[in-house]
């Protein structure tokens, strides 16, 4: 499944740009100087990373794919030196093999990685990488509470088949499905500890992303009352401080494989 049918809120995922972009610097950093000629930046989004990619390899042709036109739009405007194209990460085919497929924050919106990551692997020129970073959060509250209220009334009715993100498989699976696969493989696990501000914080960072599948399939009255009953479920579990912040621990999964 993928999520290329929802509306993505450009200007609400970027009110957390700089925490968003950490992890996938954090990715980027683990990733050894090769002489790229064709770089992929999958599931660019707004395109900072796409931007940040053509930095890194001045002299490559990089190229960011999206399922989200609202996101590429916004995209061919960061990165004016990089090309764009619309594409579903299940089937998206490069013309040419890239030298590294870099992803964040975006894989775990589709199912089935023990094939979708082996294709990725095949898709790259002799000596590629493929680095991915995705959120391991399906157990949090945030992501749970979502899921749980979806299956209530009245939103059930509209809810049953939202795109919400599904769970990673156990860290041991995907060392299984890609060491055999690669040369060499870099596996950790980072949780960040967000200091977000303002009332409901939690529900204005998911508003951004894991949140839209759900809201976009509601009218506006449902989706107020959804998103009021959500904010509801989640302020026992991230209060706030008594500065006024809320901490939410943010959980993700990095892996760097080179064949």
């Amino acid at each position: 499944m993928s999520i290329t049918s929802s509306t993505w809120d450009p200007a609400q995922y970027l009110k957390f740009s700089n925490e968003r972009i950490r992890p996938a610097l954090d990715l980027l950093a683990q990733i050894p100087q090769i002489a790229a000629k064709h770089v992929v930046d999958l599931g660019c989004g707004t395109g900072n990373m796409t931007a940040i990619l053509k930095q890194r390899f001045p002299a490559a042709d990089v190229m960011g794919v999206d399922g989200a036109g609202s996101m590429l739009e916004k995209a061919r405007a960061a990165a004016p030196d990089c090309r764009f194209a619309l594409g579903d990460f299940n089937t998206w085919t490069p013309e040419t093999p890239p030298d590294l497929i870099f992803s964040n924050a975006a894989l775990h919106w589709v199912t089935d990685h023990d094939v979708l990551f082996p294709r990725l692997l095949s898709l790259l020129a002799p000596g590629g990488i493929l680095a991915v970073q995705m959120p391991a959060m399906h157990d949090a509250p945030l992501r749970r509470l979502q899921n749980d209220i979806a299956r209530l009334e009245p939103w059930s009715h509209s809810l049953g088949d939202a795109g919400y993100a599904r769970g990673l498989m156990p860290v041991e699976a995907y060392y299984d499905t890609i060491r055999p696969r690669a040369a060499a493989l870099d596996m950790w696990e980072t949780t960040y500890l967000h200091v977000l501000t303002g009332p409901d914080a939690v529900t204005e960072w998911a508003a951004g992303s894991s949140l839209r599948p759900f809201l976009d399939k509601l009218p506006p009255d449902l989706a107020a009352s959804y998103r009021a009953a959500y904010s509801e479920a989640l302020r026992p579990h991230y209060p706030r401080r008594p500065d006024g912040t809320t901490l939410l621990p943010f959980k993700r999964f990095f892996f760097v494989a080179r064949i």
